[in-house]
């Protein structure tokens, strides 16, 4: 008997990640585990007139192989760049053979918070300078945001469903919850899905500088980015892309692949509140996440790990450990839950992809990433926060949380797969 649409089952089969901690899944997850931080002065220009001096920049990567010539990777953003590296590294991890599979069926979900920043601000210093007849004939190309997406699908053959979400920080987790409902409806096999983000830029941090929302612990890069800490005072800026492979489970099986989890349920939800404060006790979070547990058929109970939002900004702290405990109640207090940020920077609309890497890896390695920098935990957020050192435990079933300015909120629930 056939499988109905809405029985398939969807699995995590490839992971790639672009980050400061490294250009690869395994570079990143054991510097994570460690208890590394990306973060430091900024490099990529000049800061010392902002009142945010430090950034959790990529340094050194080369992209070669993830394009087809040296003249492809001349004509991308930064933000491409990242994005086409975790992408081809998800695509090897996944060990998919594309010439032996079916690419009308293999899709691609991609997006950007900004996009293309740096050939915006690039550009534009040439039109004041030059005038516009010495622009770039591919500016537009290099700065819209779909156009990763689009170039991966390019660059493999993949004619499958191919769009670029746009939700700020809730972006990839949104990217994979809309390919998770792609594959469940059964109109692909395989989507990669994901997020990139290179607004590490006098536009980018002048811009979230003047709202007040950055960490102005200049002195102390390594100490800057604090969630859930009584100290924190914004978030840090981090850059780069993460990437994941879903699939459904009888394609990974039939090729014999390695699976990392099954994901189980999605949530997307808006506040309908401010532009950028979230709503008052996390409301829309936890409508957020009751809905992706209601998708994924689990009671709050069965989760053991949750990888929080956790930006180190002073109210949004607050709002998603409010959420939690409204949600798992008395159960709020027996999950471990971690905010990676302290480590990475907010990577912005990668964020929620890159944290979905690190929810795989917890599902499958069995140890949970810390929260760095929580020498004073708020009281306010009255959790158990995994703070500075990693944790060892058994890791069933995850919630992964993004929430964006805008209102958007997208949760993600997997668990650990059961033939």
């Amino acid at each position: 008997m056939a499988i109905s649409h809405t029985e398939r089952r969807v699995v995590i089969t490839g992971l790639g990640v672009v980050s400061c901690l490294g250009h690869s899944v395994d570079t990143f997850w054991t510097n994570l585990l460690a208890g590394q931080c990306g973060i430091d002065r900024i490099s990529l220009f000049d800061p010392t007139q902002f009142d945010c001096q430090i950034a959790a920049e990529v340094r050194d990567l080369n992209a070669t192989g993830a394009f087809p010539s040296a003249k492809d990777e001349r004509r991308t953003d930064r933000y491409m760049k990242f994005a086409l590296v975790a992408a081809k590294e998800a695509l090897l991890d996944s060990g998919l053979d594309l010439d032996r599979c079916n690419r009308d069926a293999i899709g691609a979900f991609l997006g950007s918070g900004i996009g293309g920043l740096h050939t915006t601000e690039e550009q534009h210093k040439i039109l004041l300078s030059k005038g516009p007849g010495r622009l770039s004939p591919f500016m537009i190309p290099m700065l819209i945001l779909n156009m990763a997406s689009g170039l991966f699908s390019m660059f493999h053959g993949l004619r499958g469903p191919n769009l670029a979400t746009c939700s700020a920080c809730a972006t990839s987790s949104h990217a994979i919850g809309e390919a998770w409902r792609t594959l469940k409806m059964g109109d692909a096999d395989v989507m990669f899905a994901g997020g990139s983000e290179a607004t590490i830029t006098p536009l980018g941090i002048g811009g979230f500088c003047a709202m007040r929302a950055m960490s102005t612990r200049n002195a102390e890069p390594k100490r800057a980015a604090r969630p859930f800490d009584a100290d924190r005072d914004g978030f840090v800026m981090g850059e780069g892309a993460g990437v994941v492979v879903l699939e459904d489970l009888e394609h990974a099986r039939r090729r014999g692949a390695r699976i990392y989890c099954e994901v189980m349920g999605y949530g997307n939800t808006a506040d309908a509140h401010h532009m950028t404060v979230p709503s008052p006790e996390g409301e829309g979070a936890a409508r957020c996440m009751r809905m992706a547990l209601r998708s994924a058929g689990m009671a709050p109970e069965e989760i053991r790990y949750i990888n929080a939002h956790g930006t180190a900004t002073p109210q949004g702290d607050i709002c998603e450990a409010q959420a939690i405990q409204t949600v798992f109640g008395a159960h709020a207090r027996r999950l471990a839950v971690s905010s990676t940020k302290g480590a990475t920077g907010h990577m912005l609309g990668a964020a929620g992809a890159v944290e979905m890497a690190v929810c795989s890896k917890a599902i499958q390695t069995g140890v949970v990433p810390p929260t760095l920098n929580l020498d004073h935990p708020d009281p306010a957020c009255d959790l158990d926060l995994v703070p500075h050192v990693a944790r060892e435990m058994a890791v069933d079933a995850i919630v992964n949380n993004s929430f964006g300015f805008g209102g958007h909120n997208a949760c993600l629930v997997a668990r650990r797969y059961v033939g």
